[in-house]
């Protein structure tokens, strides 16, 4: 028997069996998403920046960093909300933390999909979900005190869910973990809220994600369907916890403080925020205030603390990165890392999101395509909204209707900017818009001043509020602002 014919010949009847959806199928670029709590667009390449991220740095030279991409909602599972299904907010319940665990997993699967996840799955994707995608911490819907359950958040966007809690033994224990197996809840609030653990990365559950991710892509390499894994990093959301060595690469005394830590002028007290989660880490040193500064000392611990736990997601990222590179898997895959929104680190007297100003709303984005080879910080401004239908038009998939976004592929490929560049953003009775100048708010409130406009060419700081004084460009503007109420407040 010619053996070296048939040889030959296999492969030919394998490919032959394949059929031509199947190749086609394959044949698509795969997806990884990277999304990180509370990560603001603070990184290393961006311009007088103080925190070390060294592999973000790495993909960024890669790639596409946006210096002003903008949330939907300053709340972690509202924002994700808004970046999973391609849609503004439009009735209150939507601003809140537990829209996808409360009507999510109540809806049967229906015409127009959960999620991007889910619409990709639809057309031949198979997704794998690790850690925080959805609000859940590990995906399956229970409170932070109780049993894990079987309901997933999710129902219809993942062929798998995986968690590994550890000794912490369930997704919210690990979420707001201690190096000892301990927990904010466990412990009763009696905890600091940062923490420099004398453990190694696997000492605290964003190093068991990790490895996680890494054995799941070495599984998935083999896999004769294009995939989706989504893998979601907790730090640095409160607390500010990691391993000493991420602590080690600052000096304290160095570490910047912000340079608007005074209230803004001409605003309301209701547009601030008294730091509430901040505050409830009842070992804390200080309280944070509207009324007060933090000591500058204790401000630099906080800080330090944050970029400390910034660093550590930093090198989980660089290990899965660095894995994928391995593996070969980086020549076809789309590489996406989003922060659900940013964190105010004692600017404008605040130590926490759940505002309509830049730092709450700005947060990090990076987008890798296989085969372009640039390295771009782009300032266009882009929203959260957005990235489902620019993933799908990078895969060559038809979005579904009703997406409120636009895609950016353009952006990516270098070409020119949308004709109108704005973001919109919702919380606290009011919306904010973010053009390439200016940032307006109105709040559907009594109190005064309804109406906040920040320039930002003259103040990128959002310092002081001069709708007042301005009273022609707030009238450009707001018909711009009315474009993106959806219903959400009473438009008078």
């Amino acid at each position: 028997m010619n053996y070296k014919f048939i040889k030959l010949i296999l492969p030919i009847f394998i490919n032959l069996a394949i059929s031509p959806i199947a190749l086609a199928q394959k044949s698509k670029p795969n997806v990884l998403l990277i999304a990180v709590d509370d990560l603001r667009a603070e990184l290393g390449h961006f311009e007088n920046s103080a925190v070390q991220t060294p592999n973000l740095d790495k993909l960024a030279s890669r790639g596409v960093s946006f210096t002003n991409h903008f949330v939907q909602v300053p709340t972690c599972g509202a924002s994700r909300a808004a970046f999973l299904t391609g849609k503004k907010p439009r009735r209150t319940s939507e601003l809140n933390n537990n829209i996808m665990a409360n009507e999510f997993r109540e809806k049967p699967e229906g015409k127009i999909p959960e999620t991007f996840i889910h619409h990709l799955k639809r057309n031949g994707y198979y997704t794998v979900g690790i850690g925080k995608i959805s609000h859940s911490a590990d995906g399956y819907v229970y409170g932070y005190e109780e049993e894990v359950s079987d309901q997933v958040e999710l129902p219809y966007s993942w062929d798998e869910m995986l968690f590994d809690a550890g000794k912490w033994q369930t997704g919210w224990n690990a979420f707001f973990a201690y190096a000892d197996g301990e927990n904010r809840q466990s412990l009763n609030r009696q905890v600091k809220p940062y923490e420099a653990g004398k453990v190694d990365d696997l000492g605290y559950p964003d190093g068991l994600s990790t490895q996680l991710a890494i054995q799941k892509l070495r599984e998935l390499k083999d896999l004769n369907q294009p995939f989706f894994l989504g893998l979601g990093l907790f730090k640095p959301h409160l607390p500010f916890t990691a391993p000493k060595k991420y602590w080690d690469l600052y000096e304290e005394d160095r570490i910047p403080l912000a340079k608007n830590p005074g209230k803004p002028l001409n605003v309301s007290d209701q547009s601030l925020l008294e730091s509430g989660e901040f505050n409830q880490y009842a070992l804390g040193e200080e309280k944070a205030g509207v009324d007060h500064q933090l000591s500058d000392a204790y401000a630099r611990k906080i800080k330090h603390a944050y970029y400390a736990a910034t660093s550590y997601s930093d090198a989980q990222i660089g290990l899965v990165l660095d894995e994928l590179e391995k593996l070969g898997l980086d020549q076809n895959t789309i590489v996406i890392v989003w922060g659900d929104h940013g964190w105010h680190l004692g600017e404008q007297r605040i130590w926490g999101k759940h505002t309509l100003f830049e730092n709450a709303l700005n947060s990090a984005l990076i987008f890798k395509v296989p085969g372009r080879k640039y390295a771009k910080i782009e300032d266009a401004i882009v929203e959260s909204v957005d990235i489902y239908p620019t993933l799908m038009e990078l895969l060559a998939i038809e979005s579904p209707e009703g997406l409120d976004g636009e895609s950016f592929v353009n952006i990516l490929h270098g070409e020119q900017k949308q004709i109108e560049e704005v973001a919109y953003s919702y919380y606290n009775r009011g919306i904010s818009i973010r053009t390439p100048q200016y940032r307006l708010t109105k709040y559907f409130r009594k109190t005064e001043p309804v109406i906040e406009l920040y320039n930002h060419q003259t103040d990128p700081l959002e310092s002081v509020n001069i709708a007042a004084e301005n009273p022609e460009i707030v009238a450009r503007l707001l018909p711009l602002l009315e474009k993106g109420n959806t219903g959400l407040y009473d438009k008078n």
